[in-house]
């Protein structure tokens, strides 16, 4: 069937002049700081990446103790372009993490979370939690030393939380300790689980994008401005910046491929000075700041405890800040917003340097 005949085909069946007037609809408010809109499609663009490199090496993949760290190495040494797709799929988990934060903290700074838009806030959010779930979860499937040792940091740490931490603890790891229950059981999370609610969500944050609309800065809101339609005008300056995106991702993933560390041993002392992933390193060193014990009671519970108040709280501003649902100018927000992201960055050069 040629180019034609399938263009025919097509329009005995489908009204593509509707489908074009539908899609053209759709306009988007243009403005000095619209380039933010770009970051959550960045996001989306390097999720397909993720979904569809992670396919590829699922196929090689042996999620069991005795053969994990191997089929690892046979896919990077032995699979045609396999050290290739391995690589991208780690560079993509990198960037996707860093352009989330970018939109989380862009999304808070201009308050585009005010009514009606709380829903698409705390849809964001819990997609930043799974991808960070995501990352812990792929990290244990290298099966290396230093995999072996964050998970079971991470994980123990989930079990200082108060009376449901032992459930949260031996739910994760699916034993008492680390072992090969927890690599099957994280296989699950990583392949099958996580990627059913991820696509979940997205449908849903889409969806209510596409029914509110993009959010104006409070600064312009009561200004005239100018409207482009989001097909051609924004959709082809998104598949641009996915090029300039993809390019660098292509680029780490020749220059700078993974290490493979060494094998991991249950049976052997962890490495020293052995460090997470970067996106738990401000959630490591605000850690390191609770002594042992505070009046009695257990330091790292309470450490645990104040860092989730603080996730709590970062969670509900959008149902706290009033004065922005009223589409007022909330002066003490923005410098909590501002707090937020200088102590994440701090605390992340801080762990990574130190």
């Amino acid at each position: 069937m040629n180019c034609p005949r399938l263009k025919n085909w097509l329009d005995e069946r489908y009204d593509r002049k509707e489908i074009t007037k539908l899609a053209k609809s759709k306009l988007v408010p243009e403005h000095r700081h619209d380039l933010w809109y770009y970051t959550g499609g960045i996001t989306l663009f390097l999720f397909i990446l993720q979904f569809l490199t992670g396919m590829l090496l699922a196929f090689y993949y042996v999620p069991h103790v005795n053969f994990a760290y191997e089929s690892i190495i046979e896919i990077v040494t032995k699979l045609n372009m396999g050290w290739f797709f391995r690589s991208f799929h780690h560079w993509g988990a990198q960037i996707c993490i860093v352009f989330l934060f970018i939109h989380l903290f862009g999304t808070l700074l201009l308050k585009a979370y005010r009514k009606p838009r709380e829903l698409l806030w705390v849809s964001g959010f819990i997609l930043l939690g799974i991808s960070i779930f995501f990352g812990l979860s792929g990290y244990l499937l290298l099966w290396d030393e230093r995999a072996f040792a964050a998970v079971r940091v991470a994980t123990g740490g989930a079990g200082a939380f108060p009376i449901v931490g032992g459930f949260i603890k031996a739910f994760l790891r699916g034993s008492i300790d680390v072992t090969g229950d927890t690599l099957l059981r994280f296989y699950a999370f990583h392949v099958a689980i996580l990627p059913i609610i991820t696509l979940a969500l997205i449908g849903l944050h889409i969806l209510l994008v596409q029914f509110h609309g993009m959010s104006v800065p409070l600064s312009l809101e009561k200004r005239k401005l100018r409207q482009v339609p989001f097909f051609p005008n924004v959709f082809y300056k998104d598949l641009m910046i996915w090029l300039v995106v993809l390019g660098g991702v292509v680029t780490l993933a020749v220059l700078l491929p993974p290490e493979i560390g060494v094998k991991a041993d249950p049976l052997v002392p962890p490495p020293a000075n052995i460090k997470p992933e970067w996106y738990f390193l401000f959630l490591m060193q605000t850690l390191e700041f609770f002594p042992g014990t505070i009046l009695g009671m257990n330091g790292e519970t309470i450490a645990i405890l104040c860092v989730s108040a603080g996730i709590l709280f970062f969670v509900l501003i959008p149902f706290i800040d009033r004065k922005s649902a009223r589409g007022e100018k909330s002066t003490l927000f923005t410098w909590i917003g501002v707090f937020y992201l200088l102590y994440f960055l701090t605390m992340t050069l801080v762990g990574f340097l130190s």
